[in-house]
């Protein structure tokens, strides 16, 4: 059973850092442009928000 756990675990880990690197694109792209949109700046304002909640999330996996 704790095989399977551990696999899982690794398995989320593997994919919040995979969504964590997405975002992270993501907003470099947008740090890019000279002004944004009022949609880019929503878009942005998620995008920091959602690369924080993953990264909070990847933190608590890597505790014992």
């Amino acid at each position: 059973m704790q095989n399977t756990a551990g696999a899982n675990k690794e398995s989320l880990m593997q994919q919040l850092t995979a969504e964590h690197r997405a975002l992270k694109a993501r907003i470099r792209e947008l740090d890019k442009h000279v002004s944004l949109t009022s949609a880019e700046r929503v878009e942005y304002s998620q995008l920091k928000k959602l690369k924080l909640r993953a990264k909070d999330r990847i933190r608590l996996l890597e505790q014992p």
